[in-house]
């Protein structure tokens, strides 16, 4: 049976995550202190919410944690452009961190995409009394063309 580790989309956040790791303890203390702990700090936090989103019951709390996830994910591109501005990478690596980004942000939208899917058959499943209809936009995702072209900038 798969676990929650077992999912790509933690996985991409697990691997930017401790790359992201691994590049600040290079840093002098200074920049470990002031810019490290943040971008770490909001790196970690994206595969963190992601896990804590598969530990709730209720779909809301599950899309909620993967909007934390989101804001996260948008933070570390901000963190990443603060350590470009301030030298403490050169923009090719700042680049592919941001490469990494845009890629989990589509693996995150997929997987919102899906458990909204999982949520939509299950109410198709469920014995209520007839509500009535309410025309929604299912092809809401998590970001948009504009946001994945922010984060590729």
């Amino acid at each position: 049976m798969a676990t929650f580790e077992d999912l790509q989309v933690l996985k991409a956040a697990e691997a930017v995550a401790d790359s992201i790791w691994k590049r600040v303890t290079q840093w002098d203390d200074f920049a470990k202190d002031v810019v490290g702990k943040q971008i770490t700090r909001s790196a970690d936090s994206i595969g963190a919410n992601i896990a804590e989103s598969v530990g709730r019951y209720n779909f809301g709390e599950k899309l909620q944690f993967l909007y934390y996830s989101r804001g996260s994910l948008f933070e570390t591109k901000y963190w990443l452009n603060r350590i470009k501005e301030r030298g403490l990478m050169n923009q090719g690596e700042v680049q592919e961190y941001i490469e990494g980004l845009t890629a989990l942000a589509r693996q995150l939208n997929s997987f919102t995409s899906g458990l909204k899917t999982v949520r939509a058959d299950q109410k198709k499943s469920a014995i209520r009394e007839s509500t009535p209809e309410y025309i929604t936009d299912s092809s809401e995702a998590l970001f948009s063309e504009e946001d994945l072209a922010f984060l590729g900038s």
